[in-house]
């Protein structure tokens, strides 16, 4: 078959068992806005900080973004050592916490789904009928549960593999960034290079830590030969793999644009007189929707990774009874 189709068809099935497994998406959603109302806390407490001792406008902190004003508030208060700490030390905390959260959701998910695809036939072929969605429901508290006891332990070491990763992209954004490249290149050229680079690497580490989780929920490997067998799955499918990559990048870039565009057309409305007062409730609505897209894409990118590698090692996919 050719690689386009297998990547039609891989796609396809990836959002059907999402689909049919539709409360994942308002877990993992809850979970993710619970994440970003424990970061909103040290944020708002920096805000205060930054009052108080460097006297900053409060005004233009609060209405960015905490992934903008995490680093404006780290810029303000470099001049602060002991606020600084004070305020790197609770953002720590609250990160660590945040992520003991999101690593017991995205065990649950990854099994529900692993669960998912071995019970399920062949949901992509054609016809689709209401009963075949339902035979591939696997949703229960018991079974989310049960992929929070047996995966918990291993994607917490994934989890701070994946924080290491991060460390080590960011050093090497900062000797980009001030390293020799600095002062031989154009500082513009440098700061594109940096940033896009960066971005790039995140991905991809995003990319292959999703797919050793799904191998610690198949195969129930230690870490190291998840990431082994990972990499055995990418260079056995390589061109299939890197296409499903590329379309779920596609799909959340895509999406992020849809949601920037919504944004700047709410910010107009603002400023109509008798418009303006809806502007409030069309934001609401407009974050709902951006929030449940962004993991509608993610968990079908999820079961598509699920069904990728479960197709190469036809073994793992036996139907077993998953509780």
């Amino acid at each position: 078959m050719p690689a386009h189709l297998r990547l039609k068809q891989t796609l396809k099935r990836g959002a059907l068992v999402a689909i049919a497994n539709w409360p994942l998406v308002l877990i993992q959603f809850l979970a993710d806005t619970v994440f970003t109302a424990m970061l909103l806390v040290p944020v708002v407490g920096g805000v205060v900080l930054v009052m108080l001792l460097v006297g900053a406008d409060p005004t233009e902190l609060m209405q960015m973004e905490y992934r903008e004003a995490i680093p404006a508030l780290l810029g303000a208060l470099l001049a602060q050592p002991a606020a600084l700490a004070a305020f790197v030390v609770a953002l720590g905390i609250v990160t660590l916490g945040g992520s003991v959260l999101m690593f017991g959701v995205k065990a649950a998910t990854v099994w529900v789904l692993v669960a998912a695809e071995r019970q399920a036939g062949p949901r992509e072929e054609p016809p689709l009928r209401s009963e075949l969605l339902a035979s591939a429901f696997q949703v229960s508290i018991s079974r989310l549960l049960g992929g929070m006891r047996r995966l918990y332990r291993g994607y917490l070491t994934l989890g701070l593999l994946l924080g290491a990763a991060y460390i080590v992209l960011a050093a090497l954004a900062v000797g980009l960034l001030f390293g020799p490249a600095q002062a031989s290149f154009d500082n513009r050229l440098v700061v594109t290079a940096a940033s896009t680079l960066t971005v790039a690497g995140i991905t991809l580490v995003n990319f292959i830590y999703l797919f050793a989780q799904i191998v610690l929920a198949v195969d129930g490997v230690p870490v190291g030969e998840s990431l082994r067998r990972v990499w055995h799955t990418l260079k056995q499918r390589a061109l299939l793999t890197l296409g499903l990559f590329g379309a779920i990048a596609g799909l959340l870039l895509l999406a992020t644009l849809g949601s920037l565009l919504a944004t700047v057309a709410l910010g107009l409305i603002a400023f109509v007189p008798l418009l303006g007062v809806a502007a409030v409730p069309l934001q609401l609505v407009a974050w709902l929707l951006r929030g449940l897209v962004f993991q509608i894409i993610r968990v079908t990118g999820a079961a598509a990774c699920v069904h990728l590698y479960m197709k190469t090692h036809p073994g793992a996919a036996t139907p077993v009874a998953v509780r």
